[in-house]
């Protein structure tokens, strides 16, 4: 049994101290590394026009929003900050 546990802990280091390596979804890349002027959609189909790329957000102008019920579309319309890690297709050139 202190074997196990040992080996548990072993484990548990290694984990801790290396992390896990995150990766987009395929198909999708993360809007940090995504150019200024760039036109991209989220996967809930918000479209958004990049403006700003800093190590933590990013600004962004939405332009078009399909998910939500009409009588909010206008809250999520318009200038927006999203976090670096959040995963957009780009919209053709």
């Amino acid at each position: 049994m202190k074997r196990k546990v040992e080996q548990a802990h072993k484990l548990a280091m290694i984990a801790m101290t290396k992390g896990p390596e995150w990766k987009p979804s395929p198909g999708y890349t993360y809007i940090k590394d995504v150019r200024i002027g760039e036109l991209v959609e989220t996967p809930s189909f918000m479209r958004a026009i990049v403006l700003d790329n800093s190590s933590s957000s990013t600004t962004v102008l939405v332009t078009s929003v399909e998910c939500h019920s009409p009588s909010d579309r206008s809250f999520y319309l318009g200038k927006h900050r999203w976090g670096s890690a959040t995963e957009v297709k780009v919209i053709g050139d």
